[in-house]
């Protein structure tokens, strides 16, 4: 036989063994290429300027990829050289030198690398097909199939490839030729030394790593980035020192607990579970740390999901909308609160034989109180606010109007409310005052809005906040003073309403009062409103930003926020930026999430299988023994489940607290109660544990079946 015949001989025997190896490079592979295909797409890429910074995102995200992806490869040709080194030496006692085996190693591995790279190449050409319909989908863009994809993307995972392969395999290759028969074939019963042998020293280890991980995860915990650091540092510490001295303190807890050692099957699963922590303690350190960091990718994903979610919902709920500088916000601010009112009162006057009313009124409201301008496609009358004057012509010109419309928020007297909610719950004040607003502004608002009617009793005002203030609110029960009118609490409504901006509609709540109560309160800004029949095209998002920065006289930047006194703001040019910021972040996060779960959970499966004949061995004997097959069943369930949960639980000890703190650190309203955080936990450990648990039931299927035969 040929040493090429004798090396494809091997790499399918070798894929056969270690199929759920071979699986896991062929994904690894396949989303490596697709998020390639992401990196090179100009159709993707040219979907919005934000998605400029994806294949920076991507790039990052397969740098760590392509690490984890090597240290697989290599720990399993390592963990392989040394299962066959009684193999190999044979072959080199019946007449092969060393230089022709560890060539014949070399190309059966190269073999089994060629081949996974070539089915992963295939399956990834679909995976990317997937992630470009989810992408355009978030842009509502059209999807057609197409299972072309950049040239570059296939010789950049090829590059990706060739050098991991390469590399593990030289450093195969090297240590194959100097290694002598001897060597070779009594590699297989070298073990690793336990890494701290004295058992006062085990003892130290182990109480210094769990006072370690305490103080690290409550250094994470404190949101300040030195500590963080240091917190990092003291997790580390925790998983290693813990996994040595466990690994190490096994045999010392049962030898002085002989009534344990010898209950029940302890004495089998507690030999099995020693012998494998001995020779792996680092290794589990290293997949727990994994793990964590899984955790918290998939965590952190899902809350970067809820903030753009928020954000999208919170920021405006026009199609389109322009707000003035808030006043009032510095203390110098409110001298000039009395020349704002003159020119609103102006305003007021020229609106009141122009504007059509589209809303019930208020509860008997005073001449001249009400200061919207509504305009519907009917009715295209000029701007009672001179400063909407370039944006309403544009609107009346250019786009399909349903209702749009123009009002004012006012200056409260006070932080009485405001004072209330930062001090039971987390809350950005940005306004030195209350905002208020008038009750037909907001009933004319609702009802453009499509929202149910709200109805004020005299003398009472109504709430509208966001929703994770809800329920605090309902509990508010203060009088309020609005130029001395005493006003009672009212209903409290939580419908999206433009509040996560300082200059909509309040930062995150306002009060709405009476329009009598306003006559005399100064205006702290104005809104100008517009509710579209067909979503905004790209080209017209595009022309209102050109006119918002002539405007302004500036550039506008993210959202279209300018360095100027107004804020434009499109649903179109928000749905899209936060398109985009999906992309760049939840993608890469889940791609690292994916690759670290699949290889930290083969190399646990590799090592498990590897088992088997030693666990056929003991099973036969403990049968001739007597032991019936239901309690080998049983034994051979509890020794996986140790096995497996073991580097799990420190990642549950240490990535929830920190996803927890992730989530009060983002802005408020984000998470909007307990529920939803662990709603938010909930999905990222299910999706975790399901690809944990696939990799559970391969293995254990498999050893079932080949020790319990």
């Amino acid at each position: 036989m040929t040493l090429s015949k004798l090396s494809l001989r091997n790499a399918r025997r070798q894929a056969g063994d270690y199929l759920i190896y071979l699986v896991t490079v062929i994904l690894s592979a396949a989303l490596i290429h697709a998020f390639n295909g992401l990196v090179f797409s100009q159709e993707l890429l040219t979907l919005s300027s934000f998605m400029e910074s994806l294949p920076v995102f991507i790039i990052m995200a397969s740098i760590l990829v392509i690490a984890v992806t090597g240290w697989l490869i290599h720990y399993v040709t390592a963990f392989m050289l040394t299962r066959r080194s009684r193999e190999l030496g044979t072959y080199i006692l019946i007449g092969l030198e060393p230089g022709q085996v560890a060539r014949l190693f070399f190309l059966e591995n190269l073999a089994v690398g060629g081949v996974a790279l070539g089915l992963g190449l295939l399956l990834g050409n679909l995976i990317f097909q997937v992630l470009r319909a989810v992408t355009l989908s978030l842009f509502h863009a059209p999807y057609t199939f197409s299972l072309a994809i950049p040239p570059k993307a296939v010789a950049l995972t090829f590059v990706y490839f060739a050098a991991i392969y390469l590399l593990v395999l030289w450093k195969s290759r090297k240590r194959i030729r100097t290694m002598n028969i001897h060597d070779l074939i009594y590699y297989e019963k070298k073990n690793e030394t336990e890494a701290v042998k004295k058992s006062r020293n085990r003892r130290k280890l182990f109480t210094i790593s769990v006072l370690s991980g305490l103080l690290g995860i409550s250094l994470l915990l404190t949101k300040i980035l030195p500590l963080a650091l240091l917190g990092v540092v003291c997790v580390l510490v925790f998983l290693y020192g813990f996994f040595l001295s466990f690994s190490s303190s096994v045999p010392a807890y049962f030898d002085r607990r002989p009534g344990k050692k010898y209950a029940s099957h302890t004495l089998l699963i507690y030999r099995s579970l020693s012998a494998k922590l001995n020779t792996m303690g680092l290794t589990m350190a290293t997949i727990s740390l994994l793990f964590t960091v899984t955790l918290i990718c998939e965590g952190t994903g899902m809350l970067f999901s809820a903030l753009f979610e928020s954000r999208v919902d919170g920021s405006t709920c026009f199609d389109i909308f322009v707000g003035t500088e808030a006043s009032g916000i510095d203390a110098d601010d409110s001298e000039e609160a009395p020349q704002q009112t003159n020119n609103n009162d102006a305003a007021i006057s020229d609106s009141s034989a122009t504007a059509q009313t589209a809303a019930p009124q208020a509860n008997n409201p005073p001449a001249g109180a009400s200061t919207r301008s509504i305009q519907n496609p009917e009715s295209h009358t000029e701007s009672a606010f001179p400063e909407f004057q370039p944006y309403l012509e544009y609107v009346r010109d250019q786009v399909p109007l349903r209702a749009s419309m123009q009002y004012h928020i006012y200056r409260g007297e006070n932080l009485q409310v405001t004072n209330y909610i930062g001090e039971n719950a987390s809350y950005y004040a940005y306004y030195d005052y209350d905002p208020l607003m008038a009750y037909s502004d907001y009933a004319a608002l609702r009802k453009m809005l499509g929202y149910s009617e709200a109805t004020l009793e005299p003398g009472h005002y109504i709430i509208h906040c966001m929703e994770y203030l809800g329920n605090l609110m309902s509990d508010y029960n203060d009088i309020v003073n609005i130029d001395g009118n005493r006003l009672s609490p009212g209903g409290v409504y939580t419908e999206h309403f433009a509040q996560k901006l300082w200059d909509g509609n309040g930062r995150g709540f306002l009060l709405v009062v009476p329009d009598e109560c306003l006559v005399s309160c100064p205006v702290s800004h104005s809104v100008y409103g517009v509710m579209t029949s067909v979503p905004l095209t790209q080209e017209q998002d595009d022309e209102l930003r050109e006119i918002h920065e002539n405007h302004m006289g500036g550039n506008a930047g993210l959202t279209y926020f300018s360095a100027g006194s107004f804020t434009l703001m499109t649903r179109t040019s928000l749905a899209r930026e936060y398109a985009s910021l999906s992309a760049c972040t939840i993608f890469p996060l889940y791609y690292l999430a994916l690759v670290l779960t699949m290889a930290s959970a083969t190399i646990l499966t590799v090592q498990q299988l590897d088992e088997s004949t030693r666990y056929r061995r003991q099973f036969t004997l403990l049968r001739k023994l007597g032991m019936d097959r239901r309690d080998m069943s049983q034994t051979l369930l509890k020794q996986f489940a140790i096995y497996y949960a073991m580097p799990a639980l420190p990642p549950l000890l240490i990535g929830i607290p920190i996803l927890c703190a992730m989530s009060y650190a983002f802005e408020p309203g984000t998470i909007t109660g307990i529920a939803h955080l662990a709603g938010i936990l909930g999905t990222a450990l299910g999706l975790f544990f399901l690809i944990y648990f696939l990799y559970i039931l391969m293995a254990y299927s498999s050893l079932k079946r080949s020790v319990l035969h």
